[in-house]
């Protein structure tokens, strides 16, 4: 009898087991036809979408084309070992699960089966009721894998939700807004300018939402380069261009089941958002060299600190991503229009950099607290954070003046350098505080400049913003 054509022998038949939960991909290498079509049919019964190959090189190229939850391996191909294609597959794909099938098992096969990386060995005759169980339980054993690659250094973090100190009544209605719409499970989209805590928010929404037991991913699309996002956001598979010697799961997939953060979104090339909003309208996407699709069920949230309506105007950003992730707009009020903030704020961060930097917890005098109020806050709250930490360190009496707090030229023992109030009366509040921050970010960009005259990634590490955006706001304010 021919091998190919041989029907072979099973424990039992499919039928009684539970479904299998999910549509996870399996591939099933196995060269003999009957068994191959057996278990293809019985494990698409139990809700696997599954691939079959009958040799080596076929399961090679199956393995190349697509992505899986669990191989079913023979150990015996026409072609070539199960045990070649286990070390090809472990070597792309270090958590891609294996389950090899013999009918010649001994001891010593199933010790090298294990150390190639195979999750398990099973004898033929199969029972096939143990060999679903088996696949139920490698599949949830890459994904806890996956889980803790990702976690492994914020995981007791996450669970705590971040601290929201205010007692500015606009701020307030902020947290209860995000509140509401963090249960709905809706993308939601952060307006605010740099350092006023989008992060914080964007995690506040995850942890209070469906999906706070998956994982909170955060992609800074102002910080990785044009050439290199889609890769960031879609991954790849192996060769799918020069250097990719193993297949890379992009930041969509890593997010599956919890929330995916894009920050600074109105950064993002106008190419690269036609297939952000292909992959949020039908919730796919294709790693880069694929010809397949992966399903990606997560919970979408956005920042900008940009102007949408004038980069719209000008061609640089989507109409139709704005209405996909728009429906529900928050924005987060800066610094200098909730003044009621800045001294808890200040106390936090002095109370938390004492604690991390080892050293005794300074006092704010009235003075110190009455400059803090006075000044404008380009920087927003990063910056008041960066300010308090430094005088933490530098601090030597253990009570902190506004010398301490902004020392250099052009400040003195009053604070910052005082805003003219000219025209407020004829301009406006509004139109007011807008001059004076634009006058006082240029001021601070040009003396932190002079400090940094050639080195774009020491000026960008002092204010706390990327380097694209700090060229933008040298040349927004002609600054050389």
């Amino acid at each position: 009898m021919n091998r190919a054509d041989e029907h072979p022998p099973l424990k039992n038949r499919p039928g009684s087991d539970p479904p299998a939960p999910g549509a996870s991909r399996v591939l099933v290498v196995e060269d003999r036809t009957a068994l191959r079509q057996m278990l293809t049919e019985y494990l698409t019964g139990k809700g696997y979408e599954v691939d079959a190959a009958g040799g080596l090189q076929e399961g090679l190229a199956r393995f190349h084309g697509a992505r899986y939850h669990m191989i079913v391996l023979d150990l015996k191909l026409p072609d070539g070992s199960g045990m070649e294609l286990l070390r090809t597959v472990r070597q792309a794909e270090p958590t891609q699960p294996v389950i090899l099938m013999t009918a010649y098992g001994s001891i010593e096969e199933s010790v090298q089966a294990i150390k190639y990386g195979a999750v398990d060995f099973i004898q033929k005759p199969l029972n096939l009721a143990q060999l679903y169980a088996l696949i139920q339980r490698g599949i949830e054993f890459r994904r806890l894998e996956d889980e803790v690659l990702l976690y492994r250094e914020e995981f007791r973090e996450a669970r705590k939700l971040p601290l929201l100190i205010s007692r500015n009544p606009a701020m307030e209605a902020v947290a209860r807004q995000l509140q509401r719409m963090a249960a709905t499970g809706a993308t939601i989209l952060l307006l605010g300018e740099s350092g006023t805590g989008k992060e914080l928010f964007a995690r506040t929404i995850h942890l209070l939402s469906p999906q706070s037991a998956g994982p909170f991913v955060e992609v800074n699309c102002a910080a990785i380069p044009e050439t290199l996002i889609e890769n960031e956001l879609f991954g790849h598979v192996k060769g799918a261009y020069t250097g990719a010697e193993s297949a890379m799961k992009g930041k969509f997939e890593l997010a599956v089941g919890g929330t995916l953060f894009l920050d600074e979104i109105g950064d993002m090339p106008v190419g690269v958002q036609a297939k952000l909003l292909k992959a949020l309208e039908e919730k796919r996407i294709s790693p880069i060299g694929g010809t397949f699709q992966v399903t990606v069920d997560v919970r979408i949230v956005v920042a900008t600190n940009r102007d949408l309506e004038a980069e719209m105007a000008e061609g640089r950003f989507r109409r139709d991503l704005f209405f996909r992730i728009g429906q529900f707009t928050v924005r987060i009020p800066p610094l200098r229009e909730r003044p009621e903030d800045i001294q808890p704020l200040a106390e936090h961060f002095l109370r938390e950099a004492a604690a991390r930097f080892g050293r005794p917890l300074p006092a704010l005098d009235a003075a110190a607290v009455q400059a803090l109020e006075r000044y404008a806050w380009p920087g927003n709250v990063r910056e008041l954070k960066n300010l308090v930490e430094r005088a933490v360190i530098v601090d030597d009496d253990g009570r902190l003046d506004p010398d301490d707090l902004f020392p250099g030229p052009g400040r003195s023992a009053a604070g910052p350098v005082q805003a003219s109030l000219d025209g407020l009366d004829r301009i406006g509040l509004d139109a007011w505080l807008q001059r004076e921050q634009a006058a006082l970010e240029r001021e601070a960009l040009a003396r932190l400049r002079a400090r940094h005259p050639a080195d774009l990634p020491g000026l960008a590490a002092a204010l706390g913003l990327t380097e694209a955006e700090t060229a933008r706001r040298l040349k927004r304010h002609r600054i050389s």
